[in-house]
């Protein structure tokens, strides 16, 4: 081999398997299979390394998608010499035909071909950005955070429909469903032998997992809060909650996301990011034509810029203008000055933060 010869893996991931497909250069692939553990992995790698070995060297290329399995795999492949590329799965398009006949071994020669694709001919890599292990284990505790808030609103929800079902109210002396009264009132149905015995069980345990998890949010905020004070985050995160309608949560949440703030150039690219970008069809005579946001991105921090941009709207002078700018331009469209608003804070942020990371590296913040 050359120094420009090269080793293409395409690999399908899956929680119990790697689906690999194999191949030099130009060469037809062929199909390898290993255990997704850890000594799966180490003899994937072992193979490779020999393959290259027995032909005299060269550059190993690995492609996978990004899944919820996380960075594991590439981590091990980069430690061990291997160049690993991440792949963005909403940004590999595919034919109908493609997406109707899908099987392991097809998506990882999809995956071979863009590799192959980029490194011979010089077309575009679908990437994503591999956030390093700090940053990753700083995401473990805010998103845990966030789903515990998640399931506090879905266990409410459930006793709501319960309540429905059994057509009962809540007394008019209780104000909302959030007051210790209203907590009692609940306590005091699963009881009462008046009702049902399926419904008393059923109540008597959402409540209990009600109160569990909010005990269980009690002490991940503590966690939060002292997530919040490390060195490497508070210089970032204490600016970033100064913003109005941006809370402590809402801050450690949008810079652990982003983690590296200078990998964003313009504002156009980090508010696609979050997906709050509108979807654009353009083709042939048709002229461009805007559609509803893309929603690429992470949901829960779109529900995050949502929340604070309405408390933005209420509480900041120049956004509640413009808010209310758009909505009395056509009051039908509510949700997107909505979405404005969240795509002017999510902008605002990016450059809050990108400031405050440069300056602790020691950088001239950048020109906006």
């Amino acid at each position: 081999m050359t120094h420009t010869d090269f080793i293409f893996v395409g690999c399908d991931l899956h929680e119990k398997t790697l689906v690999n497909r194999i191949a030099v250069n130009r060469e037809p692939a062929e199909k390898r299979t290993f255990g997704n553990t850890v000594s799966g992995r180490a003899k994937l790698i072992a193979m490779l390394k020999q393959k290259a070995k027995e032909l005299g060297g060269g550059r190993i290329v690995f492609a996978y998608e990004a899944s919820g399995q996380g960075f594991i795999l590439c981590d091990q492949l980069e430690a061990a010499g291997i160049e690993c590329k991440v792949l963005a799965p909403n940004k590999i398009e595919r034919s109908s035909q493609e997406k109707r006949n899908k099987n392991d071994e097809r998506d990882a020669d999809r995956l071979l071909d863009i590799v192959r694709a980029w490194a011979l001919a010089g077309t575009k890599l679908p990437a994503v950005w591999v956030p390093n292990a700090q940053t990753r284990d700083d995401r473990e505790t805010v998103r845990t955070r966030l789903d515990l808030s998640e399931k506090q609103i879905g266990i409410k929800a459930q006793i709501q429909t319960l309540l429905k079902r059994q057509g009962l109210e809540k007394p008019e002396g209780i104000k909302g469903t959030g007051t210790k009264r209203y907590r009692q009132w609940l306590e005091g149905l699963s009881q009462a032998l008046s009702l049902g015995t399926g419904f008393r069980n059923v109540l008597g345990s959402l409540l209990r997992q009600l109160e569990f998890n909010e005990q269980e949010m009690a002490r991940v905020n503590q966690a939060v809060e002292q997530l919040c004070e490390m060195p490497h985050l508070k210089p970032i995160v204490d600016p970033l909650d100064a913003e109005t309608g941006v809370g402590r949560l809402a801050a450690v949440a949008y810079a652990t996301e982003v983690g590296d703030f200078t990998r964003f150039r313009r504002r156009q690219q980090i508010g696609a990011y979050w997906g709050l970008t509108p979807s654009s069809n353009e083709s042939g005579e048709i002229q461009d034509r805007k559609g509803h946001i893309t929603r690429q991105g992470s949901p829960r921090m779109r529900r995050i810029l949502c929340q604070a941009a309405w408390s933005r709207v209420r509480h900041h002078e120049a956004e509640r203008e413009g808010y209310q700018r758009l909505v009395t331009r056509n009051p039908k469209r509510k949700k997107i000055a909505l979405v404005a608003a969240m795509r002017r804070l999510a902008v605002r942020l990016w450059h809050v933060g990108r400031k405050a990371q440069q300056e602790m590296a020691g950088l001239k913040p950048a020109e906006r």
